[in-house]
């Protein structure tokens, strides 16, 4: 849409510079009347590219411009018809002019967000792919102690089953006693009788312990 407004602005363009070009016996009528066709014409591309809400006061300045051209013609008043009709024509060139400029800045603004939008979601994709490996790292190893555990519990199932298996060992206990007579020693004097008590017993006692698979 815009292209093609352009164009047409440019076409404006070209029947003004024909209509300030054309022979003096043409007449200044003929050539004011032209000029503010292509301006009116140029005005008209600009408002409808948005021109007159981007930049309202050039395109309102071209407006009025055309307007003075329109009633300098209605006055006779020819050659200032002829002026301000070329003043209204540059107004919107302007005014198209700085649309352009500013759609140009605006695609450029969208393009670095855009950039910028692709490389945060790659930062983004990289810092995922990164925790998606530290996860699988700490899964791994957690199957490994989870396998470690196991073999540790079937060891200690082997060893119980062995030892549930072997028969109990057979204790024999073998117990001797000794024990010395009692002896009483008596010994006499002249004054008095005093009788020594027997020593006490002494138990001796042996242990012998054997064993038998």
């Amino acid at each position: 849409m815009f292209r093609k407004a352009f164009v047409a602005s440019l076409l404006a363009s070209s029947a003004l510079a024909l209509a300030v070009a054309t022979p003096a016996q043409a007449g200044k009528t003929e050539r004011a009347r032209e000029a503010i066709a292509a301006a009116e014409a140029k005005i008209h591309t600009a408002e409808t590219i948005g021109a007159g809400a981007e930049t309202p006061h050039v395109t309102a300045e071209a407006r009025a411009a055309l307007a003075t051209a329109k009633e300098d013609l209605a006055s006779g008043h020819k050659s200032p018809a002829i002026a301000e009709a070329i003043r209204a024509s540059a107004l919107a060139d302007t005014a198209i002019g700085e649309l352009q400029k500013r759609k140009d800045a605006s695609v450029a603004s969208a393009q670095a967000a855009q950039r910028e939008g692709v490389a945060d979601a790659q930062d983004q994709a990289a810092a995922a792919q990164q925790q998606a490996a530290e996860a699988n790292a700490r899964a791994e190893a957690a199957q490994q102690s989870a396998a470690s555990s196991a073999a540790d519990a079937a060891a200690a199932r082997s060893a119980a089953a062995v030892a549930a298996l072997t028969p109990p060992a057979q204790v024999e206990t073998t117990v001797t006693t000794q024990q010395p007579s009692s002896a009483r020693r008596t010994t006499r004097t002249h004054v008095t009788r005093r009788t020594a008590p027997a020593p006490a017993a002494s138990n001796q006692v042996t242990t012998t312990t054997r064993v038998t698979q």
